[in-house]
């Protein structure tokens, strides 16, 4: 028996543990086990696998590392082996897709019935939550079927609570204070995966149930990562307003053992007898779980206000047929109602629905990418403006504590531990703005950390802190506080990496900063620029400063907008407020400002149709069987 075992800590899924002296990373049997041996035999490494203790994954380095600086509360052994337990985390790893509905809602509308959304919060430590997602707005409905889904990575070995918040929305806000409580359902994910549906009361409050309204999740593990394009239209739908014409919209449903599961829902299309849909996307497997027979249910509906569409027709399908739908010559299925076919002796149909392309496309994902070959680059920026107080006093946020702590330094260790496992390089450039600078004391906006114009970048994290120490009592601290030279500065090499033709490159600059910004309408307009680029933007804030201006460079309530009205082409700004994290878990900082990065990643290659380097999915050898 091996002996009792030590735990170190935990970096994202990973378990770092001592058994015997060795440096573990656990999980369970898994049908992904196959798939880690051959990612894991392509790294330095000694692979063992013990089927006695479930296929946990063993591995130890070949060589002893070198001792490095510390991180303040970080163990040096499990600092050193973060790599690995993160790499072997990105492998074993299965996701999750939930779907919700909910019936007997409260109705909080005078004039109406309520308009619920539903908010999903997940925690794995602590009492900190964190919002994973949002449904859609299901207007005027006590029973919605939320056609949005939660995509979550399920870890066997953790304990990953969620909480499922239902609201009813009323304006347009991004805060959910203001909105009417519905209630709650608070379970595991283990609770989930295990029951595959689970229904259960929603409460306002613990022993206060929500009148008799209930949550249902449906859970399903993604195992096809293809996707569906769709376009499509109809012609002569039924008329089923009184006084005006239809307002359409379609529902794909998939058919499941215990009957339909709704998949996708359409936009809807006003007064248009003869719509024409934009563009929709359905992954494969929610719609067909990739059986190209598997049959797929289509409904038409007309959209009332009242909450209670008119059912205007119904056809089943199925992949195979809808892909040999081309714009030239489309697949086109009648729409049936059974009450008007009863009713109408010469009833023919209740409209046509034409399908003019259904591709089926590969949706490379983070880990695809990044373990097909693209590199993260990662450069810091720190504000070095007067607001900060004079670094050799105890105030000021550049004061550097006998512990060898101060926030810009948490910040750069907490977000770099975890992107620089993504560099194989581990070279990192480093600035500095807002301070007046040797040997002429003029100010800059963008000065390397190690005053070397020629060569800015620092050997790993360890490198950015040291050149943050060495470089701080030579500056003049002084202002004002610009963005924008710094964002155009990456978005100059961004630029240049848009002439590969692979994912092969993404940037991303972290700013550290005590204030509001100065230049808030040129760095609205240098984002805009940039989000056409391979690159996103981490702020954090330190300090006690109103950070409000903040969240209009963060795209989370809408698309930002450059002062000319020209719209980002994506969200890639992410912003925090240091002091939200000061008595959270020390990577808690690092997995908020980071949540957003992989679908940021994920979404400009995707929409430039880019694919990684290579092909992200090894063949085993034979030392990893």
């Amino acid at each position: 028996m091996p002996p009792a075992r030590e735990r170190l800590g935990t970096k994202g899924p990973a378990q770092v543990v001592l058994i015997g002296g060795a440096t573990v990373v656990q999980y369970p049997a898994t049908p992904l086990a196959s798939r880690c041996r051959a990612y894991l035999s392509h790294k330095p490494m000694t692979l063992k696998l013990r089927t006695d203790l479930s296929a946990d994954c063993f591995f130890k380095p070949k060589e002893k590392p070198a001792s490095t600086p510390v991180q303040p509360n970080q163990t040096p052994l499990l600092k050193t082996n973060l790599f690995w337990a993160g790499k072997m985390a990105a492998q074993c790893v299965s996701k999750v897709e939930l779907t919700v509905s909910c019936e007997n809602l409260l109705d909080m509308d005078v004039f109406s019935k309520s308009d619920p959304m539903c908010a999903l919060f997940l925690n794995t430590t602590g009492s900190q939550w964190y919002e994973v997602g949002r449904t859609e707005t299901v207007m005027n409905c006590l029973a919605p079927k939320f056609a949005k889904k939660f995509v979550i990575d399920y870890y066997f070995e953790l304990v990953q609570r969620l909480k499922f918040k239902v609201f009813d929305i009323d304006n347009k806000t991004v805060d959910l204070s203001d909105d009417d409580f519905l209630g709650e359902l608070e379970c595991t994910l283990g609770q989930v995966v295990s029951s595959r549906t689970l229904t259960r009361p929603l409460v306002l409050a613990p022993k206060r149930p929500a009148g008799k309204g209930t949550i249902t999740i449906s859970a399903e593990e993604i195992k096809d990562n293809r996707m569906v394009n769709f376009e499509a239209e109809a012609r002569k739908l039924d008329k089923k307003d009184f006084f005006g014409k239809s307002d359409p919209y379609l529902e794909f449903y998939k058919q499941t053992g215990t009957g339909w599961l709704l998949a996708h829902r359409t936009e809807v299309v006003t007064r248009n007898l003869n719509p024409t849909w934009k563009p929709f996307r359905i992954p494969l497997q929610s719609l067909c779980d990739g059986d190209m027979n598997k049959p797929i249910k289509v409904e038409c509906y007309d959209y009332n206000n009242n909450g209670s569409p008119d059912l205007i027709g119904i056809f089943e399908t199925n992949m195979n047929h809808m892909q040999e739908a081309s714009r030239t010559s489309p697949a086109e299925f009648e729409c049936m109602n059974s009450k008007m076919k009863q009713k109408k002796k010469s009833y023919k149909n209740s409209g046509v629905v034409s399908v003019k392309m259904c591709q089926v496309v590969t949706e490379y994902t983070f880990l695809d990418y990044i373990m097909g070959g693209c590199q993260i680059d990662f450069m810091v920026a720190v504000d070095f403006t007067g607001s900060n107080g004079d670094p050799k006093t105890p105030q000021s946020l550049h004061y550097i504590s006998p512990q060898g702590y101060n926030e810009y330094l948490s910040a750069i260790w907490s977000v770099g531990m975890v992107i620089q496992d993504y560099s194989s390089h581990k070279m990192f450039p480093a600035y500095g703005f807002g301070a007046q600078i040797p040997p002429n004391w003029q100010v800059s906006h963008q000065f390397p950390l190690n005053f070397n114009p020629a060569n800015p970048s620092c050997a790993g994290i360890e490198g950015v802190v040291e050149a943050y120490r060495v470089c701080l009592p030579q500056l003049k601290l002084y202002g004002p506080t610009n963005f924008s030279p710094m964002v155009n500065h990456v978005a100059s090499f961004a630029l240049q990496a848009t002439q590969q033709r692979t994912a092969s490159q993404y940037f991303v600059l972290l700013i550290i900063t005590d204030g509001v910004i100065t230049d808030m309408d040129q760095t609205c307009s240098a984002i805009v620029n940039a989000s056409r680029l391979p690159m996103s933007v981490i702020i954090i804030g330190v300090g006690g400063a109103d950070f409000t201006a903040m969240d209009t460079l963060d795209g989370d309530d809408g698309r930002l907008r450059a002062p000319t009205g020209e719209m980002a082409a994506r969200d890639i700004v992410q912003f925090v407020p240091f002091r939200k994290f000061q008595n959270a878990p020390t990577e808690a900082l690092a997995q908020s400002v980071l949540a957003e990065l992989p679908g940021q990643v994920e979404s400009y290659f995707r929409l430039q149709r880019l694919k990684p380097p290579r092909d992200p999915e090894p063949q085993p050898s034979a030392s990893a069987l």
